[in-house]
């Protein structure tokens, strides 16, 4: 039997991965990667670091940690793998595997025969059917070229006018990215919030509030109906459903689909989704084909449904995965929880599993935890704030999601949440884990230890509870009830939320004031984060006060207007 031939056809994330895997379990595989771009193996996430500045040369992307650049010399000589770079796969002959190339410099038309062929073929931003987005100065942001167009021809940044087009994970890093340069950005997305297919209102109203104290203008609700150019087909503005704006170019950040044409030329079948369909092992609908990274879709490990969430962490994943299974070593990908992290500024936001909004959509009977607190010990000096909220499913207590946003470590209590939902913990579980504590890391009971011993509480039906989106709505229903502020009046004064129903009184003279307050009236109590609301709720049910409830996360979770001096 002669050597072992593995085709690859992508060579950014999951292509060179599986080829580096296979070489180290079977080094005398003949391994061969087709990729249409010049570049291979670059770090994409980090795109928007490059068009910051933070990165100075975009060969950075490409290095590995001891600086040598991963291009085809390098996989050559250190792994074996020959990679041929501007070189596009047209077409595929499955019955006689074979894969057939183009060379696009030269034209030049290349036969390359496998055992086995992994398709690593990833996503192309979606543009939409718009007039005016062929102009110059419209961009996506995909590639490293795609930086470069930006960063490296548009001449210098500083002062010009950018409109990106989408609030989604790209948009607002994208913007941070042109804030550093020095441009004036609005971002215009349709949807009424910013990361509305991650996060939801409430998490993603202290997003929105960053980037608008940075400085970036926030069109929300709206949408880009037509992008405007000159006479000499260059890119001057857009025109939205409300509003006409002037631009010196546009990013469209709008989401992205998978690179399906060859696969569905080939026979090989698609999912639910639109992307490749493949098994737990990464195989194709033909067994002698492989598939990964953003072009197949994948098993949301909540829902046990078809998911497609493109991710550099992911495609990596499947690279392994695949070359596992190619070596003969029985390797699983059981799924995703659709775990995503973003830096905005000066806060962060994490999010995994299904938000409020899509356990409601799948049907699922759940409670909501909304908890602010510092990810350290209040007396530390670099404590900083972070907002956790968990969706818990009722009937099985088990952690559905959960989402992070604050100035704070964001990225432990995700990937803590994240272990539990990949393992179907009940909260009862995450309240007793035995996270690792010192001052410096965590308080003793650790935010999400916390939020998952709030949502026992709430199982429990100890204490009563409702969600600041709730009492806005009694509000807005003109509901006749006492919202009672237990607060300093030092704290009052900072911040509040101002309405002719809120009464100030601190926790500390509640009981003596108690005659104050009606037997037979609804009363909503809250804080600064709802630690004293849940103290002043117990107190007034142990003297008899029946319709007492606290809200949820108190004054700093109110996503909604507020004094702040």
């Amino acid at each position: 039997m002669g050597k072992r031939k593995i085709v690859i056809i992508g060579g950014v994330a999951c292509g060179p991965k599986a080829a580096s895997r296979i070489k180290r379990l079977d080094p005398d595989a003949e391994v061969i990667i087709l990729e249409k771009g010049e570049l291979i193996s670059y770090a994409g996430c980090g795109l928007p670091f490059y068009l910051s500045g933070q990165i100075s040369d975009y060969h950075d992307l490409m290095n590995t940690p001891t600086g040598a650049i991963r291009d085809p010399a390098f996989f050559k000589a250190v792994k074996d793998v020959t990679v041929f770079n501007k070189t596009i796969a047209e077409k595929v002959d499955r019955n006689q595997k074979i894969v057939m190339a183009r060379q696009l410099e030269t034209d030049e038309i290349l036969n390359f025969p496998y055992d086995n062929l992994i398709m690593a073929v990833g996503a192309t931003p979606f543009v939409p059917p718009m007039e005016g987005v062929s102009l110059k100065g419209v961009y996506s942001l995909t590639t490293v070229d795609d930086a470069r167009q930006i960063r490296d021809k548009q001449g210098p940044l500083k002062g010009k006018k950018a409109i990106i087009i989408g609030g989604g994970l790209i948009g607002i890093e994208a913007a941070e990215a042109f804030a550093r340069q020095g441009m004036t950005i609005t971002i215009i997305e349709k949807l009424e919030t910013v990361l509305a297919a991650l996060i939801d209102p409430e998490i993603a109203y202290h997003v929105q509030n960053e980037l608008k104290n940075q400085g970036i203008s926030l069109m929300l609700g709206d949408s880009v109906t037509r992008i405007n150019g000159d006479s000499n087909g260059k890119v001057i503005g857009v025109t939205t459903q409300n509003d006409e704006l002037e631009a010196d170019f546009v990013l469209v950040a709008i989401g992205s689909r998978p690179n399906v044409s060859l696969a569905r030329e080939m026979g090989l079948e698609l999912g639910a989704t639109g992307a490749i369909k493949v098994d737990s092992r990464l195989r194709t609908s033909d067994p002698a084909i492989y598939a990964g990274g953003d072009c197949v879709e994948n098993i949301n490990l909540v829902t046990g449904k078809p998911i497609y969430t493109p991710m550099g962490s992911t495609a990596n994943k499947h690279g392994r995965v695949i070359a596992d299974n190619i070596c003969g070593i029985n390797s699983i990908f059981k799924g995703v929880a659709g775990t995503g992290i973003c830096k905005v500024f000066d806060i962060n936001v994490a999010r995994t599993g299904l938000s409020e909004t899509a356990a409601r959509r799948e049907g699922y009977d759940i409670i909501t935890v909304l908890t602010p607190s510092p990810d350290k010990p209040h007396f530390l000096s670099d404590a900083k704030l972070i907002i956790i909220k968990l969706i818990v499913d009722k009937p099985t207590r088990k952690l559905l999601g959960a989402q992070v946003v604050g100035p704070g470590d964001v990225a432990k209590r995700i990937d803590v949440a994240v272990i539990a939902i990949s393992h179907g913990f009940a909260v009862d579980e995450m309240s007793n884990a035995d996270l690792a504590y010192a001052p410096p890391f965590s308080p003793a009971m650790d935010n999400i230890i916390v939020a998952a011993n709030i949502a026992q509480n709430k199982l429990n039906g100890i204490g009563e509870f409702i969600s600041p989106g709730e009492v806005k709505a009694k509000m807005d229903n003109k509901e006749d009830f006492i919202f009672l502020d237990v607060r300093s009046p030092e704290e009052y004064e900072q911040m509040r939320i101002e309405d002719s129903r809120v009464k100030l009184i601190p926790l500390g003279k509640l009981r003596e004031k108690i005659a104050e307050l009606p037997m037979d009236k609804e009363i909503i109590c809250f804080c600064k984060i709802s630690l004293r609301g849940y103290e002043a709720e117990r107190i007034l049910k142990a003297k008899g006060f029946k319709n007492v409830k606290f809200m949820d996360g108190g004054v700093i979770c109110w996503p909604y207007d507020k004094f702040v001096q």
